[in-house]
């Protein structure tokens, strides 16, 4: 048997007719560049995620590039976030020659610890950007809690939890900026580069509208210093489509990561417990399973366990044609670019330990029972 990671094929040929359909309307029409399809699919974002302004653009990475210069980010500032994503988080904020400052992360959610942000705040703070990390929601409440004391802005990177819930709000809005991304693996992927920025407050969305057309206010009249940072138009239409089902993927996901909970059953142990424990009878090596908080629901962006040995265990999958990936080997204060920040191995230990432990199984809605228990005894035998 094997198994496909993502299955981006899969979701293809189940909704072809539709896309390819979508694709030809805007080659027939030829508007490739903000078509009709890109201020429609912005109107059903912010259907979708409750939020007042969507705004799309050319990738998750520029998403939150668009976010920071709408609050005006100048060099020296600094902004909060967690060593433990991808590296798109702090090297946004390094570009504009802001400063990523680092906080540990939480040992169950594997999102930035909130009780850690405080203590980090000085005079330079402008912002704080919690990941909401492999499609969980991250302690918002806290989060804008202590922004609000600070008077901070806070973006939410929900480049993996687009269509999430936290306390039967969606994701995208729960904070002043919200950001993500429509890269094809994504849940709600497109068939390339896309994403999006999102946000209550229609000045922040006028501004970001013109930053992603060269700063332009009007043609050819520059207001400010832009990017080029448009969505495609075809890629506009293909997420159209697939946001649709967005709904029913989420609850297929979910299944599925409930289908692997149960597998795992009596051979794990929950991060709640802190430590790993002994699996009973078998002497398995343990396994922490995914941890969501009762008041969220996740989009499974990713299925990551923990283990000792990831480097055996990667090894027998591949031998059984099942793939696998790390999310995230290094975290971000110990890689060469940020070198310049002075971190040094053992700052953040947490997010340290899980970096060496964590290891993402494939995770699609269309993972059936067969491949499911198939992948559960390769990991357990």
């Amino acid at each position: 048997m094997k198994i496909d990671f993502a299955n981006l094929q899969k979701d293809y040929q189940l909704h072809k007719n539709d896309i390819d359909n979508a694709i030809q309307n805007v080659l027939n029409k030829s508007n490739y560049i903000m078509g009709d399809d890109v201020s429609l699919l912005e109107k059903e974002l912010e259907e979708f995620s409750g939020a007042k302004y969507a705004i799309t653009c050319s990738s998750g990475t520029d998403a939150l590039i668009l976010a920071m210069m709408s609050i005006d980010i100048q060099p020296g500032d600094e902004i909060i976030t967690t060593p433990f994503t991808f590296i798109a988080t702090a090297e946004t904020i390094a570009f504009l020659k802001a400063k990523p400052v680092f906080v540990d992360i939480d040992e169950k959610t594997y999102n930035i610890d909130a009780n850690k942000i405080e203590e980090k705040i000085t005079s330079k703070t402008k912002a704080i950007i919690p990941v909401s990390l492999f499609g969980q929601i991250a302690d918002m409440d806290k989060i804008n809690k202590i922004a609000q004391k600070y008077n901070l802005i806070v973006i939410e990177d929900a480049a993996q939890s687009f269509g999430a819930e936290y306390k039967g709000k969606k994701s995208c809005n729960l904070s002043n900026l919200a950001t993500t991304s429509f890269f094809p693996a994504k849940p709600l992927g497109c068939f390339g580069d896309g994403g999006a920025v999102f946000t209550n407050d229609e000045v922040l969305a006028q501004k970001i509208r013109s930053l992603r057309l060269h700063g332009q206010s009007k043609r050819y009249y520059h207001k400010f210093i832009g990017i080029g940072g448009r969505l495609d138009t075809i890629q506009a239409a293909i997420l159209r489509v697939k946001l649709r089902y967005f709904d029913e993927n989420i609850k297929l996901r979910n299944q599925v990561a409930e289908k692997y909970n149960k597998k795992f059953e009596g051979s794990i142990t929950h991060p709640s417990k802190h430590k790993f424990a002994t699996p009973p009878e078998r002497g398995l090596e343990p396994i922490i399973l995914p941890f969501v908080e009762e008041f969220n629901v996740s989009t499974y962006a990713q299925y990551s366990i923990r283990v000792k040995n990831r480097a055996g265990l990667q090894v027998k999958l591949k031998e059984n044609g099942i793939p696998s990936a790390v999310h995230y080997p290094i975290p971000l204060h110990l890689q060469e670019a940020f070198e310049h920040l002075e971190y040094k191995k053992g700052d953040f230990p947490v997010a340290e330990s899980i970096s060496n432990e964590i290891i993402s199984l494939p995770m699609n809605p269309y993972l059936n029972d067969k491949e499911i228990e198939f992948i559960c005894e390769n990991v357990l035998k």
